[in-house]
């Protein structure tokens, strides 16, 4: 298990890995929702920190999550952005003129 477990049950990283493991392809995410499903309502930017630690032998869709507004999230590499654009598009996702995903749309909602 992964970030910073304390006590017996997972850790929030791992339990922020498995919400995101979840979200189907052709669906989005966003920080705040995931932190939501996760039980760590409030903690959207612990997602966050949470994804740029992901071990790189953990598989995860990480580039389903996205920003509250629709957008990817700015980063200090501009390429991770466009790689992440890449994907989400390559999922069918299709972005406004403006660099948004319509969330109403392709938001995951969980049963």
């Amino acid at each position: 298990m992964t970030g910073g477990r304390t006590g017996t049950g997972p850790s929030a990283y791992d339990r922020i890995y498995e919400v995101v493991g979840r979200i189907p392809r052709g669906r989005v995410a966003t920080y705040g929702q995931v932190a939501r499903l996760a039980g760590l309502g409030g903690h959207a930017r612990q997602v966050g920190y949470a994804l740029h630690a992901t071990p790189d032998a953990l598989e995860i869709p990480w580039h389903r999550v996205i920003n509250a507004k629709g957008e990817v999230s700015a980063r200090s590499d501009r390429q991770d952005e466009s790689i992440q654009e890449q994907l989400l598009r390559a999922e069918g996702i299709r972005f406004t003129a403006s660099g948004r995903i319509d969330l109403e749309r392709y938001r995951w909602q969980p049963r």
